[in-house]
């Protein structure tokens, strides 16, 4: 499936501003995203990202993103919301896949564990739509997360924003809009087990 075709269709049959709850990772993937999709929605960015390994990259990462969308003007409002630091949501999933490589299943349980508590939260505040910016990067497998948006969309009712944001250049302008903002870009995922194999 084309997901940036479904996405496009999507915004093209949207019926009046909607809201949206943006699942983001990092201010460098949320920034082509952001610039995106504001054109469309009123977006509130749900910053629960456990998987990170420590506290003081969480906080440096959050403040970035908080820094992009105050400096970042968009045609229609942007705000961030965080659901606070706990690590151990993370290593409570992926037990006993410690030693899985990058990219395989031990990923799938942390995209399924951000994206769920980013669908509660979404179904909680009566926000019309959710997606996330995971699928911007290249590194991550956007089948695998929007299946699983798809199957939490059903659960939850909540319309779910199917998306490949790496398509028609997204991850390029993101990097040029990381450039432009002079926003860090860190060189691992955010789990200590990508930072091991960095």
């Amino acid at each position: 499936m084309n997901y940036q075709i479904v996405l496009e269709n999507t915004l093209k049959n949207l019926n009046g501003k909607k809201t949206l709850l943006l699942h983001a990772c990092c201010a460098p993937c949320s920034s082509y995203v952001i610039e995106y999709l504001s054109n469309y929605f009123d977006i509130t960015i749900l910053f629960y990202n456990p998987n990170i390994d420590t506290l003081e990259e969480y906080n440096k990462r959050l403040q970035e993103l908080l820094k992009f969308v105050k400096c970042f003007k968009t045609k229609n409002p942007v705000k961030v919301v965080s659901l606070g630091y706990n690590n151990q949501d993370y290593l409570d999933i992926i037990e006993g896949l410690e030693q899985e490589k990058e990219g395989g299943s031990r990923c799938f349980k942390c995209y399924r564990l951000r994206l769920e508590k980013s669908f509660i939260y979404a179904k909680k505040h009566n926000f019309d739509f959710i997606t996330t910016t995971l699928t911007i990067s290249p590194f991550k497998n956007s089948k695998i997360i929007n299946e699983i948006g798809a199957e939490l969309e059903n659960i939850y009712h909540v319309n779910y924003l199917y998306s490949d944001f790496k398509k028609k250049e997204g991850y390029k302008r993101s990097i040029v809009l990381s450039h432009e903002y002079n926003l860090y870009r860190q060189d691992y995922c955010g789990c200590k087990f990508s930072k091991r194999e960095n």
